[in-house]
């Protein structure tokens, strides 16, 4: 079986680590959107107009699943491309804001989601989060520094850059003490550490990751069958610079061949 797995640059590359682990002998069709990143600031209209495209693409390489390994996409456009396109999709939000609920449930039940301007405005990820438990109390920041700080590597936590947009987005959150905390942006694990060293109490929950167990879970029900355990990597922007930066995602190199392609003819 080959799972199609797509973000709007280099941060579905968290998720894309976690389901090779989870299924090592599926192929996996990665498409990173590098050249219009970030989606996180577009209106609805383009999110959704770039996700189909997006999906057209890997439908292209003959992908029998979809992992939305974007938290924009997954919150403003899951249902339209549940809608278009017969396949299995599994989006970040709903997996993260189960994890999440289960931690709060157990404690205060405070959430903090942490998310793109456009992934906040959607309101999915209380949703969700409602979905599983009314009585938890959710607050959610935008945090759109924080996609250009990962793709170009801005994520040490001695990086004084990055500490002080950190400090910004969430210092106010401080006296909410939130229990669970969800990096609502498959880009936003990267900056693990640096939301640590700001606010460290709460457990951090990647969105990516979660989505990455719920697409295992579904594929194994599905028993359908592994491939080969082959990887392909498409980038709609420069191949080389895709390859460079996403050692930073991978924590190693990346292995194969990366491609490019115009997704605007799609």
């Amino acid at each position: 079986m080959r799972i199609g797995i797509f973000d709007s640059g280099l941060g579905g590359l968290t998720g894309y680590r976690a389901l090779r682990e989870l299924l090592p002998t599926h192929d996996l069709v990665y498409f990173g959107d590098n050249a219009r990143v970030p989606y996180g600031t577009k209106s609805g209209e383009v999110i959704c107009r770039f996700a189909l495209q997006d999906v057209r693409f890997l439908l292209s390489q003959q992908v029998d699943a979809v992992l939305v390994a974007c938290g924009t996409v997954s919150s403003n456009a899951l249902t339209l491309l549940e809608r278009t396109f017969p396949l299995p999709f599994v989006g970040v939000v709903e997996p993260a804001a189960r994890r999440a609920a289960e931690i709060a449930s157990q404690k205060s039940g405070k959430i903090l989601v942490l998310g793109t301007a456009a992934t906040v405005g959607s309101g999915a990820y209380e949703k969700a989060i409602h979905a599983v438990d009314p009585a938890l109390e959710v607050r959610s920041v935008a945090c759109p520094m924080f996609v250009p700080l990962a793709e170009n590597g801005f994520t040490s936590p001695d990086d004084i850059a990055a500490v002080e947009i950190a400090k910004r987005y969430l210092q106010p959150y401080e006296e909410f003490a939130p229990d669970a905390m969800i990096l609502g942006c498959t880009h936003f694990p990267l900056l693990s550490e640096v939301i640590a060293k700001v606010l460290p109490t709460p457990v951090q929950v990647s969105a990516g990751e979660e989505a990455a167990k719920t697409m295992a879970e579904k594929i194994r029900s599905l028993s359908k069958e592994g491939g080969t355990g082959k990887d392909l990597f498409f980038t709609s922007d420069d191949p080389a610079a895709f390859r460079l930066n996403a050692a930073t995602f991978l924590g190693r190199p990346l292995d194969g061949e990366v491609l490019r392609t115009d997704i605007e003819t799609y």
